[in-house]
């Protein structure tokens, strides 16, 4: 990889019940109306470009995006479920606000309750995710995955480590990342989750 566009997913069916989906055995979640438009727009953004592979997550919501997005072009996939979101334990299905109010409190290499996962495994999980696009040889790659991956990358590539609160992302908007920026980032998120404290 030379570049990589890396973005959310559009507007989902979740995203505007305000529930919370790390699970994609959960049926249901693809795009609303106004996700469906976001994802148009983000295809005439970049018509221009070559993009010579899409990477997804498990999720539908990533999927469908990526077809809107690349409509009818013959651009190859691989699904990445390194990339998938964060898995939220007994909080599944269940409002973002509840899971934040653990969240919030929770340590970072502390497991969600009822299975879940802990921020610092996410990170690891998420830095193998972006390796594995790292290692391929397409020279610029699409990359539609979640919030917490976006988040700590951009942090990342900030100088920053992951943090107790997370910032939102837009929606379908690009990030466009150089492979070698998008390397050092991946060794950051790597050294936070081998030893996770939240400033």
């Amino acid at each position: 990889m030379d570049v990589g566009i890396v973005a959310r997913h559009a507007e989902s069916e979740f995203s505007v019940r305000g529930t919370v989906n790390g699970d994609p055995a959960i049926a249901g979640g693809g795009l609303t109306d106004i996700g469906r438009r976001q994802a148009e727009a983000l295809g005439v953004l970049l018509a221009g470009e070559t993009i010579d592979l899409c990477v997804t997550t498990e999720f539908a919501r990533t999927r469908e995006t990526a077809d809107i997005v690349l409509d009818d072009r013959p651009v190859p996939r691989l699904v990445v479920p390194e990339l998938n979101d964060i898995r939220f334990g007994r909080y599944e299905g269940r409002t973002l606000e509840d899971y934040r109010r653990w969240a919030q409190v929770g340590l970072p290499a502390e497991e969600c309750p009822g299975g879940g996962e802990s921020r610092s495994a996410a990170a690891r999980r998420f830095a193998r995710g972006f390796e594995i696009v790292l290692a391929r040889t397409e020279p610029t790659i699409l990359i539609i995955t979640h919030v917490l991956p976006i988040r700590y990358l951009l942090g990342a590539l900030e100088g920053r480590d992951p943090a107790q609160r997370v910032e939102p992302v837009t929606y379908a908007h690009p990030y466009r990342i150089l492979a070698g920026d998008l390397e050092r980032a991946v060794e950051r998120l790597g050294r936070w989750a081998d030893s996770p404290a939240f400033a």
